[in-house]
């Protein structure tokens, strides 16, 4: 494998701070549909609180996510993304194209 580009790198980076702005509208709107709910009706209450907790459960795997890329962010900026850190080998491009925040190579991955 070939070291990455500056312009791989810039690629990687753009791509990770648009993700990032995405969840962070996603998850605004995830607190703001929390916050609605004022329903005095026990069974709309109890759908609310089902919905509730699915919405819940979206903004929790949006943090996650959050957190993985400003993980990534920080490695970038050590200059050293796109390296397993647990193995210290180079994550192929091409699992970096699916999972860009990774941390792992393949064979490291959970």
């Amino acid at each position: 494998m070939t070291e990455f580009s500056a312009a791989a790198l810039a690629h990687r980076k753009a791509q990770l701070e648009a993700r990032l702005t995405e969840l962070g509208v996603r998850l605004h709107g995830i607190e703001d549909e929390l916050m609605s709910h004022q329903s005095r009706d026990w069974e709309e209450m109890a759908t609310e609180r089902e919905h509730d907790e699915v919405l819940t459960s979206m903004g929790d795997g949006g943090k996650d996510e959050i957190r993985m890329i400003q993980a990534a962010l920080e490695r970038l900026d050590a200059g050293e993304y796109g390296y397993c850190t647990s193995c210290g080998a180079q994550i192929s491009e091409e699992r970096l194209d699916v999972l860009p925040a990774t941390p792992f190579c393949r064979t490291c991955a959970p």
